[in-house]
C-alpha cells in the first residue's frame, strides 16, 4: 500500500517503463494476434489499457485529458506506444500535482467498495499489470520474444548461465 505518492510514484514509474517495453516490442502485424475468434486482440488489449488510464483516474477525482477517439483501435504500434508514454507520463504530473500524501488516506466508492484513493492507484497499476500478461502471451503466439518484466525470458537465460531454463 502506498504511504507517500513518493512511494505510489516510484512504483509507478517501475510499472510504466516496464510497460513501455512491452509495447515497444509490437508490431503492426502482432497487433491482430487474439485468444480466440470472438476474443481481443494485442492491439485492442494494448490501447484498452493506455485509454483506460486516464479515465480511470477520472473516474476517481483527478483532472486528466482523455484520449482523444479513443474508441478507434490504431493499427500502428508505433502509435499505442507513443500514447502510452505520453499518457502514463501526463498520469504521473497530475497524481503529484493533485493529490497528496493525506489524499491517499481519503475513501471513495470503487467498483461498489469502500477504497482508500492508495487502494484505488494500487487497483490502476494491478489493472495494466494483468493486461500487460495477456499481451506477453499473445505477443509469443505472434511469434515475438516478449520483453522481460519480472524475469528474463525463456532465450535469455542463457546470459544466466541456464541452458535449460526452469519451468
Amino acid at each position: 500500500m502506498y504511504v507517500t505518492i513518493t512511494d505510489f510514484m516510484k512504483e509507478w514509474s517501475k510499472e510504466a517503463t516496464l510497460t513501455q517495453n512491452i509495447l515497444d516490442g509490437l508490431t503492426d502485424d502482432s497487433l491482430k494476434q487474439q485468444v480466440y475468434q470472438e476474443g481481443r486482440n494485442i492491439g485492442r488489449i494494448a490501447w484498452h489499457l493506455t485509454i483506460s488510464i486516464p479515465e480511470y483516474l477520472a473516474a476517481f477525482g483527478v483532472t486528466i485529458e482523455k484520449v482523444k477517439n479513443a474508441e478507434n483501435v490504431p493499427t500502428s504500434a508505433k502509435d499505442i506506444a507513443e500514447t502510452f508514454k505520453r499518457i502514463s507520463v501526463n498520469a504521473a504530473k497530475v497524481i503529484e500535482e493533485q493529490w497528496t500524501d493525506d489524499s491517499l488516506k481519503q475513501i471513495q466508492v470503487a467498483f461498489g467498495r469502500q477504497e482508500s484513493n492508495a487502494s484505488i492507484l494500487m487497483g490502476l497499476i494491478k489493472h495494466i499489470v494483468h493486461h500487460r500478461g495477456q499481451i506477453t502471451v499473445l505477443m509469443r503466439q505472434a511469434g515475438l520474444k516478449p520483453f522481460g518484466v519480472y524475469g528474463p525470458p525463456k532465450e535469455d537465460w542463457i546470459h544466466f548461465g541456464v541452458e535449460n531454463p526452469p519451468l
